[in-house]
């Protein structure tokens, strides 16, 4: 590794670990001045590319990036489902999705809307996303389930929602929990990709008998 690699891999692990200390007193989510965390040598496990082939994005689909913060999956997946899909960035934070339209303005993508909503309060259209993801961004919901069944209600039926977690991210979700939220929600696990410490859970909306 280089000086600067070392350097930028000890700040993050200090930013990273300060954060953790002030959410356990109260989730909050990223702020915009931190979303750099996600782009540093510390998550190759995941890049967004990655992500995308995971969820198995194909031209054409619609896809919900809930919590998209500054727009890290939500360009590349865009330029995979094509003019023919759409891509709907969701965040709370006005400030994220500011920075995820200027990502999208420089990408020259016309297929990305926006909704500045929580999740969790049935506020997202149902029945219309092939694909959903939520990448690193569960533990900084005050009701998880909540949220877990509003994006379920969300899907088509047979689409996929396709979970990232990562240590050491301070709203780190385990494997186990979001399976337990999953179940509850009515989605069922189809794959699990990487380990505990970098992990992602794909769940699918059943498909009605009949």
């Amino acid at each position: 590794m280089t000086r600067s690699i070392l350097l930028g891999v000890g700040l993050a692990g200090a930013v990273m670990a300060a954060w953790r200390i002030v959410s356990r007193i109260k989730p909050l989510p990223c702020p915009p001045w931190l979303s750099w965390m996600l782009e540093n040598p510390l998550t190759r496990g995941m890049n967004a590319d990655l992500l995308i082939k995971r969820a198995g994005l194909k031209r054409g689909m619609r896809v919900l990036d809930a919590g998209c913060g500054a727009g890290r999956i939500t360009v590349p997946a865009a330029t995979m489902v094509g003019e023919t899909g759409e891509v709907i960035a969701l965040d709370i934070q006005p400030a994220m999705l500011e920075m995820t339209r200027n990502r999208v303005k420089a990408a020259g993508l016309e297929n990305v809307r926006y909704m500045l909503v929580p999740l969790g309060e049935n506020m997202i259209p149902e029945n219309r996303f092939d694909r959903a993801f939520l990448v690193t961004v569960l533990g900084e919901i005050p009701d998880r389930l909540a949220a877990m069944k509003e994006i379920a209600a969300s899907l088509k039926p047979g689409g996929i929602l396709s979970v990232t977690e990562m240590l050491p991210d301070p709203h780190y979700q385990s494997i186990r929990t979001v399976r337990l939220l999953a179940h509850q929600a009515g989605l069922v696990e189809t794959r699990v990709f990487g380990n505990t410490m970098i992990y992602t859970l794909n769940l699918r909306k059943p498909i009605p008998a009949g």
